[in-house]
Parts: structure tokens; sequence; C-alpha cells
């Protein structure tokens, strides 16, 4: 006779379980992190680093939000042509190339260059991650996983900020591009992690499934 096989039961921490999950967390919190430092640092870079006056740092702020508006209406034409996977990964890239934009000793002018690419490269990548959770780990895990990806959403939002914050008060806000490049290269090592994870197709991954066992 062939033994029973108990399900376990689904406790608080059970998503954390699932294959590609915790990596799929380490993106969520350096987007934030991306995200959330620029808006809230850019300004100050711009005068302290760049020697604009606020006012008009405070326009090439609010033209970084307005960029990611514009990116995401965007995105929503694009997503019916073009996979979640390819805009994460096309958003990693523009953010990448702004990031090289404000490293370079250019005119003040490029620095709002950089600023829009970043903002165009970040409007695609949190929907479409939203988007891929039930993808990447069933439908059935999906409300659960999204639960814990907002929660660490936040934490990004709260956290990495303030802490270039802190460390640019003891060194310098001419940092700025080097920390965004770095929480955006542990973005992108991140997000193709979890592809590289969950390379194999669906129903194979299920029979490792932990809330199958």
């Amino acid at each position: 006779m062939r033994p029973r096989r108990l399900k376990k039961t689904h406790g608080l921490l059970f998503p954390l379980q699932i294959r590609g999950v915790k990596i799929a967390l380490v993106a969520f919190l350096f987007y934030c992190g991306v995200e959330a430092t620029m808006g809230l640092w850019g300004g100050s870079y711009l005068v302290r680093a760049r020697g604009l006056e606020p006012a008009t740092a405070a326009v090439w702020v609010s033209a970084f939000y307005g960029s990611i508006t514009l990116g995401r209406l965007i995105a929503g034409f694009v997503t019916l042509k073009v996979s979640n996977r390819a805009l994460i990964r096309i958003g990693q890239g523009i953010i990448v190339g702004g990031v090289v934009v404000l490293f370079l000793p250019l005119p003040a002018i490029f620095a709002l260059i950089g600023f829009l690419l970043i903002g165009l490269g970040c409007a695609p990548i949190f929907p479409s991650m939203l988007h891929e959770t039930p993808v990447r780990f069933g439908k059935e895990n999906a409300q659960m996983v999204m639960g814990f990806q907002m929660a660490v959403a936040y934490i990004g939002s709260t956290f990495l900020p303030p802490l270039f914050g802190f460390i640019a008060n003891a060194t310098s806000l001419a940092l700025l591009p080097l920390f965004l490049l770095v929480y955006a290269a542990l973005l992108l090592f991140s997000s193709e992690r979890v592809n590289a994870l969950l390379a194999t197709p669906v129903h194979a991954r299920e029979a490792d499934s932990p809330h199958l066992a």
C-alpha cells in the first residue's frame, strides 16, 4: 500500500520556503533603494555636489518622478508585446546608463539627463516584478508572496535612503551615483538570480515545492 503523504501546514513564514522567494525579496529591497534614495537625496546632490540653485534642483527632482510616471504609462502599452522579464531587464539597463551619466564630469544639464534616465528605468521594474509573481511562484502562492514583497519594499524605502544619508554626512553627497550603482548592481544580480533559479519548467519545480511535500 502506498504511504499517504502529509501536507505541510502553511505558516506565516511559509512563502520564504518557496524556491526563489528570498532572492526575489532582495530585488524588491534594492529597487526601492534606488528609487527612494534618488528621490530623497537627488536634490541635495545637485545643490552640494553640482552647485545648482535649490529651486532648480527641486524642478529636476520633480522631473525624475515625472519620468517614472511617463515611463509607467509607456510600459503599460509596451507590456502587450514585451514580457515582464524583458521590461525588468530594459529598466535595469536604463538605470545603469543614467547612473553612468551622473558619474561623468559633464555639464550640469547632463545630470538632468541622468535623472530622467534613472526615472524611466525605474518605471517598469516594480509593476513588472509584481506581475511576474504568479508566474514565478504559482497563483496559489502569489498573494502571500506579494505581501512579503510589499513589506520588503517598504523596508528598502525606509532604511536605505537614511543609510546613504548617514554615510554622506560623514563623507560627501558626491557619493550618490556610487550608491545608486551599487543598489542597481544588487538589483540586477538578484533579479537575474531568480530567473536562473526558476529556469526549469513550472511542473518540474512543483515536485520540489515544500507545500506539496
